[in-house]
């Protein structure tokens, strides 16, 4: 598959994930306190493209958790409604999907097997669940099952070190169990977010799994960098993590390039100090007003990453307490364009590499299907 920079998404078949044509191969990676409702919702406006929700736990979910039943929804405008859910036990995963597909909640399903953090993996859930293959069948198994018509796809890691790699194994078990497609971060669970995604790895993914799209995901800072991607591994479309944090506006440079048009430019404060007051008021009005605006907090940080804008205010915006304080700090910034050096400025996490937190003797016979204790999924739960 070759790909040139004047490629548009009509020139060739739209990434098709079941039965949903994806006109923009660009997906929205799940992110924990990042893809809610309102994030997704000011994403959605500036391209085409798939919207995941943030990482849902199957197990609170089937005991009718109050937060991660709220973190589970959509606004009435959203299609298609795309869900994550994590989990290591086949039953809970067949309980969450029953009920969300028995409630009529979600047009697409994924799985997250690719969540490097130590409260999910020391459970054996995330990035480390793909090492015991008949487990991770097992649980794929038991959502492709209960989704009945609902795409299912999996999300994972290349594998939780250097000594244990899963994805080719995981790809293909994936595949044959009847998911809809497979997307691979280019770096282990040890790896954390450090050193550099290896493209490769996408790449030889692709060669392994040939009935269903592979999707890559890894160090896409710039629109370009989807196209470059898919140019080098011959993947069917991209996903897009910490790219798009502070950046919901990067959705619409990527569906430009992929359309041909010609690249929009960064926006200037002003347009960006709009967008983070339309996104707090949003978190505002999902969460209520003092948890929306605690959510936003972290946002700040990020929308002005790169940008000429002065530490003292950087530090009152992340302590901001209310929506008439945010608008009259924004209204202070200075009006400057993004100087293009910083168009690449990397944001979100950089740890890493760390030593991955595991269950007691997990690294024994990839062939066992004991869970890690009968804590199961409990790890997640509360979303």
């Amino acid at each position: 598959m070759t790909l040139t920079t004047d490629r548009t998404a009509t020139a060739d078949a739209p990434l098709r994930i079941g039965p949903i044509d994806v006109d923009i191969p660009v997906v929205l990676a799940p992110m924990a306190g990042v893809t809610n409702a309102p994030f997704r919702r000011l994403c959605r406006r500036f391209g085409a493209g798939l919207y995941v929700s943030e990482m849902i736990s199957a197990r609170a979910l089937c005991e009718g958790n109050a937060k991660t039943d709220h973190l589970a929804s959509f606004a009435p405008d959203e299609t298609p409604r795309s869900l994550q859910l994590a989990g290591v036990d086949p039953y809970y995963m067949q309980g969450a999907v029953e009920r969300l597909v028995g409630q009529d909640r979600i047009d697409h399903l994924d799985l997250n097997f690719g969540c490097p953090v130590r409260k999910v993996t020391r459970h054996g859930g995330g990035g480390a669940l793909p090492y015991k293959r008949r487990l991770f069948e097992a649980v794929v198994t038991a959502a492709v099952k209960a989704a009945g018509d609902v795409p299912v796809t999996v999300k994972m890691r290349v594998g939780i070190d250097d000594d244990h790699i899963t994805y080719l194994d995981a790809g293909r078990i994936a595949q044959d169990c009847g998911v809809a497609a497979v997307a691979l971060h280019g770096r282990t669970v040890a790896q954390l977010y450090s050193g550099t995604a290896d493209w490769s790895t996408i790449a030889q993914l692709k060669e392994a799994v040939t009935t269903i799209p592979v999707l890559g995901n890894g160090d896409i800072w710039e629109a370009t960098d989807a196209l470059a991607m898919m140019n080098e591994t011959g993947c069917d479309g991209v996903v897009i993590g910490r790219g798009c944090l502070g950046r919901p506006w990067l959705f619409g440079q990527l569906a430009a390039v992929f359309e041909g048009r010609p690249l929009p430019e960064a926006p200037r404060t002003g347009e960006v100090a709009d967008m983070m007051t339309e996104h707090a008021a949003l978190l505002v009005e999902w969460f209520g007003g003092h948890k929306g605006i605690r959510e936003f907090r972290k946002h700040t940080a990020w929308y002005l990453k790169g940008y000429p804008v002065g530490g003292e205010i950087r530090g009152l915006l992340g302590r901001v307490d209310g929506l008439d304080q945010l608008a009259e700090l924004l209204s202070t910034l200075p009006d400057a364009p993004l100087p293009p050096e910083n168009l690449r400025a990397m944001r979100g996490h950089t740890r890493g590499p760390q030593v991955v937190a595991l269950p007691e003797g997990w690294l024994g016979d990839p062939f066992d299907q004991t869970l890690a204790g009968a804590d199961g999924d409990s790890a997640a739960s509360g979303g």
